[in-house]
């Protein structure tokens, strides 16, 4: 290794160690128990630092020779320096900045090895200002950030004169708070920077080896003191916290209030001073006397006042109040659930109504009841309801009770009254059936024996002036195989008479029953069935009757195309003369 990077590596070293310094104190500042204090650090309106300062400079000169050409010069690093600034800060976070470094003492040319040497191509004086971003987020460690520019005045390598250049740059470092002197101190652990000159010395004109431009790339470490300006802020005010126990009570029981003081500063003395009805504190707790208290919410203040002894509470934020409040409640009012048994009943039926009230103080209760419809009897716990009178469906029920202080609840249940069974559905009667059989010459008319029948259908409708008769005409199979045959002999011949016989029975007897015996003809209904027989089936049909469902097989007759036939009597028959 060469004598150059041995006195780079001692050069470095020295720093650590001098830079590990203010770490070493901060350590030995918190374990003798004398470090920051429970109140925490309040950011600064101005800072001023002042420390030591080492520049590391990398920039070459090209000097112009006397007789032509050029030979290259470097700067050496500077170890022994000072770095001076002021910051204002417009809030906790944001200051302008000025700043002044000199770095005088370094070394010639590695090949001497000689260091701390003034004037050997080490003159560096800055003068800058800028901006500063700082982060307090700990009441320990403050870092910052800056960036900053202006001017520098360099001398140059050799026999070049202190030149002045522009200069900018920029970095950042890490603040260690104390609690010295109330929060204005601090260390400055580290300070790293990086800076930028350009310097112009000219194109040589004394005698030797002058001139030349400079672009110097320098990086600077720091480490020092940093003394706080007043704070930007006021200390943190006093807090108070307060609450009662229980916060709802009942005349004569006891209430305690408890108040939570916050950021007070130990070192200060504090007084508590209590208000309310019936209140006596001492200290962070309080006591409440409710005897006598109406029902209602009652305040209790306290306040506490920090300073130093007789001078308590003279500046604001040594001051703080709270209130809590409780409640003197009045007697609970009861509580009601009721249920009725049965929950269906039919009209006129009953059921029991039964109450289960409390009263969460034990007073005497008192019970009542109605209804929607019906009557609910009794006055105690049970009571029985009657539906007597009420309509139908679901009746509704309020179950009262009071107590002996005016207070009353309700509840409510309710009975289904039950519709009255719908009457039975009517049916269809068969009356007395009529015989077109006794005469073969005239097998539809309606003879004597049908009348009777007829007449007994008639009283029928007159007593029952609601229900309606059908007539049923029938015809047996040599009639039906007559009435086809005429009829498809009719289909070829105009004039061919086609006798409808059950059609033709049914139609003669209503004309018997409208024209005989006055019946309303829209009471009567005729149609022809499909059994085998020369008769008349009549039915009589109550009104709700459905004659389609009790009597099937059943066709309506037109009346439209068939007309009843008149009731002529027979010819008398002669007897021939005897010989």
């Amino acid at each position: 290794m060469n004598a150059y990077a041995l006195k780079s590596m001692s050069r470095i070293l020295a720093i650590v160690a001098l830079i590990s310094l203010p770490l070493s104190i901060a350590a030995q500042v918190s374990a003798s128990g004398r470090g920051p204090s429970s109140v925490p650090f309040t950011q600064s309106k101005w800072d001023f630092f002042a420390g030591y300062s080492y520049l590391s400079p990398h920039g070459r000169v090209d000097i112009p020779k006397v007789g032509g050409g050029t030979f290259p010069a470097y700067y050496n690093d500077v170890n022994v320096g000072g770095l001076f600034s002021y910051t204002r800060f417009f809030n906790p976070y944001i200051g302008a900045q000025i700043e002044i470094g000199e770095h005088e003492w370094g070394g010639q040319y590695p090949t001497t090895g000689i260091n701390g040497i003034h004037g050997n191509n080490d003159g560096f004086m800055t003068y800058s200002g800028g901006l500063v971003l700082r982060y307090p987020g700990s009441a320990r460690f403050t870092p910052f950030v800056h960036v900053v520019a202006g001017l520098a005045y360099v001398n140059g390598p050799y026999y070049n004169a202190n030149t002045w250049g522009p200069q900018a740059g920029g970095g950042g470092g890490l603040d260690l708070q104390t609690s010295w002197f109330h929060h204005r101190f601090a260390y400055r652990l580290i300070q790293a920077d990086y800076e930028y000159i350009h310097e112009d010395f000219g194109t040589g004109t004394q005698v030797g080896s002058t001139g030349g431009i400079a672009n110097i790339n320098a990086y600077r470490l720091s480490t020092g003191f940093v003394i706080h300006g007043k704070p930007l802020s006021p200390p943190p005010s006093v807090a108070l916290g307060c609450v009662a126990s229980p916060s709802a009570v009942y005349e004569g029981d006891p209430v305690t209030v408890a108040a939570s003081p916050g950021d007070l500063n130990p070192k200060l003395n504090a007084i508590y001073t209590w208000s309310g009805n019936g209140v006596t504190g001492n200290g962070t707790n309080a006591t409440v006397s409710t005897a006598g208290l109406a029902p209602g919410t009652y305040p209790v203040g306290v306040t506490v006042k920090q300073g130093k002894p007789g001078k308590e509470g003279l500046k604001p934020w040594d001051t703080a109040s709270c209130t809590a409040s409780f409640t003197v409640k009045p007697y609970d009012p009861p509580t009601i659930s009721c249920s009725a048994n049965p929950t269906t009943v039919q009209p006129g039926g009953t059921s029991t109504i039964t109450s289960v009230a409390v009263s969460p103080q034990n007073r005497p209760l008192t019970y009542g009841y109605s209804a929607s419809g019906g009557t609910v009897s009794g006055s105690g716990s049970t009571a029985v309801y009657s539906s007597t009178g009420a309509p139908t469906g679901a009746v509704g029920i309020t179950c009262t009770v009071s107590d002996d202080k005016g207070h009353t609840a309700t509840a409510n249940t309710s009975v289904n009254v039950e519709a009255p069974p719908p009457p039975p559905q009517p049916h269809v009667q068969a009356l007395c059936s009529i015989s077109f059989s006794m005469d073969a010459k005239r097998p539809t008319r309606v003879d004597n024996e049908a009348k009777a029948c007829l007449d007994q259908i008639a009283l029928n409708l007159k007593q029952q002036s609601d229900a309606k008769v059908v007539i049923v005409g029938e015809s047996n199979a040599k009639e039906k195989a007559d009435t086809a045959k005429k009829q498809a002999l009719a289909a070829k011949r105009k004039h061919v008479a086609v006798e409808q016989y059950a059609e033709q029975r049914a139609v003669n007897a209503k004309d018997y029953l409208v024209n005989d015996q006055g019946i309303d003809a829209s009471r009567i209904r005729i149609a022809t069935g499909a059994s085998d027989s020369q008769t008349g089936e009549n039915y009589l049909v109550p009104p709700g009757a459905n004659f389609s469902s009790d009597v099937s097989g059943t066709t309506p007759v037109d009346e439209s195309v068939l007309k009843p036939e008149t009731r002529n009597p027979l010819p008398v028959r002669r007897r021939p003369a005897k010989k």
